[in-house]
């Protein structure tokens, strides 16, 4: 179902609103997100991440404003329609939502059995990806026998599983640590940058940020490394261990018409139209996939940009939020 013309963005908002009983949540949301990139929702808890991607997902309409997906303006899509365009989507909830009563392999193979692919095809699909997760051991396994960081990473593995175009991240470090949390983002890293996942990530996580960022995968030596200043890098297994401070020295990829300068909430672009959006921002060439930055707050986005800009801010509700961060 797919209708994407090559060269342009997968996900577009312009001026997007909507409210509830309490009032306007989402004020004149408006942005894009190429083929390849990772976008990532920052901000606390309410500020409207989980909603946006819900938007983008179809699960809800806007009230005012325009959404497209993949070629789609969902508000156009009657309800059947919608469900086949959602099967074209991947999802990680923050809780994982895996099935109890289904061992991994189930789970994993889920979709794919709603698809009606043949069972030996399922059988070799799901061992690859529970491999590209490290999982392959508990093929048999059940949810409840796994620790919190393993569901989260067969959560990983089901979404990929289909290999869709689109991914959608809600809050995928949530609750666990550290060290678990900087393994769920290498493995989010190594889809975009091996496959060339397209990601919309909600997090309240300054450092999950970051940590896209600055890493890429090394596809040579198969290793997540630090991106340095001079396109050097740094291996992964060390760098890491500084994955949970900001580090504001990621080379980025440059963008035609300054499609991705930094900026506050007052000056969001709601100019863009979707016809003008072909000019999209390429990877940049030493193999890292372009990661942007969305600060959302009370419902506008208050700053959009890359975590170069965003960590040199002068304003002091970016200061005081990135020094909350946890």
């Amino acid at each position: 179902m797919t209708t994407t013309v090559p060269g342009e963005p997968l996900i577009v908002f312009k001026d997007v609103h909507i409210g509830f009983d309490d009032g306007d949540v989402l004020r004149g949301i408006s942005f894009q997100v190429s083929p390849g990139e990772t976008k990532i929702l920052l901000g606390v808890s309410g500020s409207g991440k989980t909603l946006i991607m819900k938007l983008a997902a179809g699960l809800l309409r806007p009230d005012a404003g325009q959404i497209w997906v993949m070629g789609h303006a969902l508000a156009d899509l009657p309800e059947k329609d919608l469900l086949d365009f959602r099967r074209h989507l991947g999802f990680v909830f923050q809780e994982g939502a895996l099935f109890d009563s289904m061992t991994v392999a189930e789970n994993v193979s889920f979709r794919l059995r709603e698809e009606n692919v043949a069972e030996e095809e399922i059988d070799t699909r799901v061992r690859e990806v529970l491999r590209f997760v490290e999982l392959e051991s508990t093929f048999d396994k059940f949810p409840e026998d796994l620790s919190g960081g393993m569901r989260r990473r067969v959560s990983i593995a089901r979404a990929l599983v289909d290999r869709p175009p689109i991914v959608f991240y809600d809050s995928p470090t949530a609750g666990l640590d550290p060290v678990t949390s900087q393994t769920i983002i290498n493995l989010i890293l190594r889809g975009r940058d091996s496959q060339g996942v397209t990601s919309l990530l909600a997090t309240h996580r300054v450092q999950d940020a970051f940590g896209l960022a600055n890493f890429r995968l090394d596809e040579a030596s198969d290793k997540v490394v630090r991106m340095g200043t001079n396109g050097s890098s740094e291996d992964g297994n060390k760098a890491t261990d500084r994955m949970s401070a900001p580090i504001a020295s990621s080379p980025r990829a440059s963008t035609q018409a300054g499609a991705h300068s930094g900026q506050l909430s007052g000056q969001a672009r709601t100019e863009e139209s979707h016809e003008a959006s072909a000019e999209v921002s390429q990877p940049a060439h030493n193999g890292a996939a372009l990661t942007d930055v969305l600060v959302l707050r009370e419902g506008q986005i208050y700053f959009q940009g890359d975590t170069d800009e965003l960590a040199k801010s002068s304003d002091e509700y970016l200061k005081k939020f990135l020094s909350s961060a946890e």
